[in-house]
């Protein structure tokens, strides 16, 4: 498997990415939103866009569809329950469907609600796994859920699928978001070593062109939506939510922080 992460470079911090067979140079298109770059980095790699795959169904991650298919013709797939929000889906998908790429790609759909209802993330069947994650899953962050979305589906989402996975998993999230995300971090806990460590390193070297992938094993360390049971976070969630019990759940404190994060 072949990935190619690619900056779109615009307002919003898209990511889009390209996964080819190295055998057949079939590739599979998601979030194709800058198709131009898409299909120019396919020209230059000699791969045939076959498929197109959309998480989800916001504007900023389904708006290339159009002339990327028109382009090369590929099929389109999504979330089965997405039709009335995503024109044009031919395959859609639920959680344990399999997207295969040529020869030797093998995806699985997961259904991760939360960021909206209707969102996939795909993990690859490789030794190291990699997780294209969309909206649900940032580098040190969570999506946010005001599109449709809402924050304990979300929660359960994290709790459920994401935890669960192998720490060895890379993380390819639908936009760039780490140095913020990583300020909000240092906000709700100054005292994460690994977290300041990273964004010291991040503030000179930080270049989404060239991304920083992360695994979950590092996001269990940095990501503050994996780290609700930390003493700092929970005193810290105390003292702007007064009303919160001296030892508030893990869903309490997930929603409480996604609260938080929606005004940071």
């Amino acid at each position: 498997m072949i990935v190619e992460q690619i900056w779109t470079g615009n307002a919003y911090r898209n990511f889009n990415y390209l996964i080819a067979c190295p055998e057949t140079g079939e590739a599979l298109a998601i979030d194709p939103l800058d198709f131009r770059k898409c299909l120019g980095r396919a020209q230059e790699r000699g791969w045939d866009i076959t498929q197109v795959l959309n998480t989800h169904e916001h504007g900023d991650h389904t708006g290339g569809n159009g002339p990327m298919i028109e382009a090369t013709g590929a099929k389109l797939l999504a979330h089965a329950n997405a039709g009335p929000r995503i024109d044009g889906i031919d395959v859609g998908l639920a959680a344990g469907d399999t997207v295969t790429v040529g020869k030797t790609v093998e995806l699985l759909a997961l259904d991760t609600p939360g960021h909206t209802m209707s969102h996939v993330c795909l993990l690859s069947k490789t030794d190291a796994p990699a997780l294209f994650c969309g909206d649900t899953l940032f580098n040190a962050g969570a999506g946010n859920c005001h599109g449709g979305g809402h924050p304990e589906e979300l929660y359960d989402t994290f709790v459920s699928q994401l935890a669960k996975l192998p720490e060895a998993t890379r993380i390819y999230p639908g936009h760039d978001y780490i140095t913020n995300n990583l300020g909000f971090t240092l906000d709700r806990e100054p005292d994460n070593a690994a977290a300041q460590q990273l964004a010291d390193e991040l503030a000179d070297t930080h270049d989404p062109a060239n991304p920083l992938v992360t695994t979950l094993a590092q996001e269990r360390e940095i990501n503050t939506f994996f780290r609700l049971g930390n003493p700092t976070i929970l005193r810290r969630l105390r003292e702007a939510f007064p009303e919160l019990g001296e030892q508030p759940s893990p869903k309490e404190a997930f929603i409480k922080l996604r609260e938080l994060r929606n005004s940071w």
